[in-house]
């Protein structure tokens, strides 16, 4: 199972961070140990910082696929949720400064969690007219809509079909809007898709 991530999706988001719009999908992978399973807390890790919570519309492949067209994609995705992808944000900025990789400070163990409520794409689906917000503690910090993603999802599957075989149980995060910031032990956060709540994870210290 490889979990595939998406940078810089939203345009809002790139620039807050100062980054380029992209003119095509960034993409890169987290391991199965990264994955937060529901029922299970968010266990912040000790030795790398203040870590950021990116909320994403997340889907699950269900078959194989290689070089897959636009028009074909979402048949490969067996359901949808939302999650959050981590990412500690002091250590991605200096290694972007010095043009080095940044698994250390995305791939890290629990750093991919999963929403709680799977829901399966309906027939004529195409998850760019749905509303998406992150509460933390009760409180909105991050919002946006699926039509302002720069590569929608159909688009992406096909992209990294490209470079990659796609598998059954391969989980594709999508992209963030803005609103992204710090995580602390004790704080609660409740993912909302079109008002239904799809993620509710606890925080602790790892």
């Amino acid at each position: 199972m490889k979990v595939i991530c998406i940078g810089r999706n939203y345009a809002d988001h790139a620039k807050e961070l100062g980054n380029a719009v992209p003119h095509e999908p960034v993409f890169f992978l987290k391991p199965e140990t990264a994955v937060v399973y529901p029922g299970k807390p968010v266990k912040l890790p000790t030795n790398l910082g203040e870590i950021h919570h990116e909320l994403e519309v997340v889907v699950a492949i269900d078959g194989y696929g290689k070089d897959i067209p636009a028009n074909m994609a979402l048949g490969f995705v067996g359901w949808y949720t939302l999650g959050l992808d981590l990412t500690a944000r002091a250590v991605q900025n200096e290694l972007k400064a010095k043009g080095l990789p940044w698994e250390k400070a995305k791939a890290f163990d629990g750093s991919a969690v999963i929403g709680d409520v799977a829901l399966p794409l309906a027939a004529g689906m195409d998850l760019r007219s749905s509303s998406i917000e992150l509460r933390r503690n009760g409180t909105v910090v991050q919002e946006g809509r699926t039509r302002d993603m720069i590569f929608p999802v159909a688009e992406l599957i096909a992209y990294v079909s490209q470079y990659m075989t796609l598998e059954p149980g391969d989980l594709i995060y999508t992209g963030t809007p803005s609103g992204v910031g710090p995580m602390e032990p004790g704080d609660i956060f409740e993912g909302y898709m079109d008002g239904k709540r799809l993620l509710n994870s606890a925080v602790s210290k790892g």
